[in-house]
């Protein structure tokens, strides 16, 4: 497959993988928009894709989970927990930030 027919979601990792400063505007954007029609699942899948470009099995031990369980927290039905999102975000190397 060349990269103008491969996955969405592939490039998406690729782009973070290549430059891991992206996943903080990446992740703002996606927390931002959570609230719009399909944002909670945008959200999910942003937090997926900054862990897939570090590596789900070091992710997942940082945040002190099974990577099963994170891959199932951050699937389209996810229904993560603020204690698993925090995590996450944490063993990501990312912070939470509120602004007006």
């Amino acid at each position: 497959m060349n990269k103008a027919s491969r996955p969405h979601d592939d490039a998406v990792v690729e782009l973070l993988h290549k430059d891991p400063a992206f996943a903080d505007e990446y992740l703002s954007v996606a927390l931002d928009e959570a609230n719009q029609p399909g944002g909670r699942e945008a959200l999910l899948a942003a937090l997926r894709h900054i862990a897939e470009a570090q590596g789900m099995t070091a992710v997942a031990e940082r945040a002190g989970i099974p990577r099963e369980s994170l891959y199932r927290v951050l699937s389209k039905k996810g229904n993560p927990t603020i204690k698993t999102l925090l995590a996450v975000i944490s063993a990501a190397g990312l912070k939470l930030s509120v602004h007006r």
